[in-house]
């Protein structure tokens, strides 16, 4: 399996985290972001993923996008190490809690958004980072009081699951983007644990052989 990503991308840190976890072998391929105009716009790249983002998974003649349906696709096909409860209503609130990142918040502050406010909209760099932190803010109040009801070691119960990846992922792009979590306790607590495991630790961005 192949998994083409970035280092700093927050959707290609959710799988490598979910590959980690499942212990699935797999081979990195670098899509620097940012250099030559973004080399996720390169023809190469493009005919095998026509949105031109990260990450991308190869399985053999398989080809999949988007973060959240191959952590699915993983969890179908290698299910010894689930990232779902089995419980249906449990499994309802992991996909609902993993969408409110991955759909809400994230698509906000990611890298073409960046970009076209800076380039289309002329939006200067305090406007930006105001921006960042004004939907963040609003998504992490959310969770907050969602997994006060709900975690234990991590946001559902002490079982890891699709979303405290999403969480985790998300929470670093916060960090990076200097966003005051001063307000969650219950979210750091919960990054806090999943940081100490080994999978987490081997997919942080700065682990990775792209990082810069």
């Amino acid at each position: 399996m192949k998994l083409y990503g970035y280092w700093r991308s927050t959707a290609a840190y959710r799988v490598r985290i979910a590959l980690y976890l499942k212990q699935i072998a797999f081979e990195s391929e670098a899509i620097h972001l940012i250099k030559n105009g973004g080399e996720q716009h390169n023809e190469q790249y493009a005919a095998i993923n026509p949105n031109e983002l990260v990450p991308c998974i190869v399985d053999g003649d398989f080809v999949l996008n988007q973060s959240l349906a191959i952590i699915d696709y993983l969890d179908n096909q290698y299910p010894d190490i689930p990232l779902y409860p089995n419980e249906l209503k449990k499994k309802a609130k992991v996909q609902a809690l993993s969408l409110d990142i991955a759909s809400e918040i994230h698509p906000l502050n990611n890298l073409r958004v960046q970009q076209y406010l800076s380039s289309e909209l002329e939006v200067n760099a305090e406007a930006k980072t105001a921006w960042v932190e004004h939907w963040m803010k609003i998504g992490f109040s959310a969770i907050e009081k969602n997994i006060s009801q709900t975690s234990g070691l991590y946001c559902f119960g002490d079982e890891v699951t699709v979303a405290d990846i999403c969480l985790v992922a998300q929470v670093y792009n916060a960090n990076r983007f200097e966003v005051n979590m001063n307000d969650y306790p219950m979210i750091n607590k919960v990054v806090k644990n999943c940081n100490q495991l080994p999978a987490f630790i081997k997919a942080m961005p700065e682990n990775q052989g792209d990082a810069v």
